[in-house]
C-alpha cells in the first residue's frame, strides 16, 4: 500500500492502525503501543492534532500502553485525551464520552477501584441523556460500573 498511495495516504494511515490493532490482539500489546505511536506521529504530521482519526489514534496508544502493563500511564494519557477532546469536539460527542470511560476504567486498573466506580456513573448518567439508555456504548459503560463497584466493594469501600 505505500508504494502504490504513499506514506501520507489516508488509506495507508488507516492501514497502519488496523495492523497496529491486530497486533495487540495477537497479544503484542506493547508492539501494538509502540506502532499506534508512530501512527500518531503521522496522524498529527498529515492530518493535524485535532483530526478525528488523530484523535482515536491517541486514544490507542492509550489503551495499548495499559493493555502493555502501564496502567498509571493509561490513565494519564486518557486524562490529556478527555481535556483535548472536551476542546474539539465537546462534552456530548461520542468520542469524549469514550475517552471518559477509558480514564475512569484505566484510574481502576491503576488502583482506584472506587474513583473508578464514582467517575464511571458519572459517565453513565451523561451517556443515558446523550445516547439513550439502550445505546451500545451506554450497555458496556453499565457492565463496566458493575465491575468496580463489585471492586470497591471487595476492597471493602463500596
Amino acid at each position: 500500500m505505500v508504494r502504490v498511495l504513499g506514506q501520507d495516504h489516508p488509506h495507508t494511515l488507516t492501514a497502519r492502525g488496523h495492523l497496529a490493532r491486530w497486533r495487540g490482539e495477537a497479544g503484542d500489546a506493547a508492539g501494538a503501543a509502540t506502532a499506534f505511536a508512530e501512527l500518531l506521529a503521522d496522524c498529527e504530521r498529515v492530518l493535524g492534532p485535532d483530526h478525528p482519526r488523530t484523535l482515536r489514534a491517541r486514544g490507542s496508544v492509550a489503551w495499548w500502553r495499559g493493555e502493555a502493563g502501564d496502567a498509571a500511564g493509561a490513565a494519564t494519557a486518557f486524562a490529556e485525551l478527555l481535556e483535548h477532546t472536551l476542546r474539539v469536539l465537546g462534552p456530548d460527542h461520542p468520542q469524549t464520552l469514550i475517552a471518559r470511560n477509558n480514564l475512569a476504567w484505566w484510574r481502576g486498573e491503576a488502583g482506584d477501584a472506587v474513583g473508578a466506580a464514582t467517575a464511571t456513573a458519572e459517565v453513565l448518567e451523561h451517556m443515558v441523556r446523550v445516547l439513550g439508555p439502550d445505546h451500545p456504548h451506554t450497555l458496556a459503560v453499565r457492565s463496566n460500573l458493575a465491575h468496580w463497584q463489585e471492586k470497591a466493594k471487595e476492597a471493602g469501600v463500596y
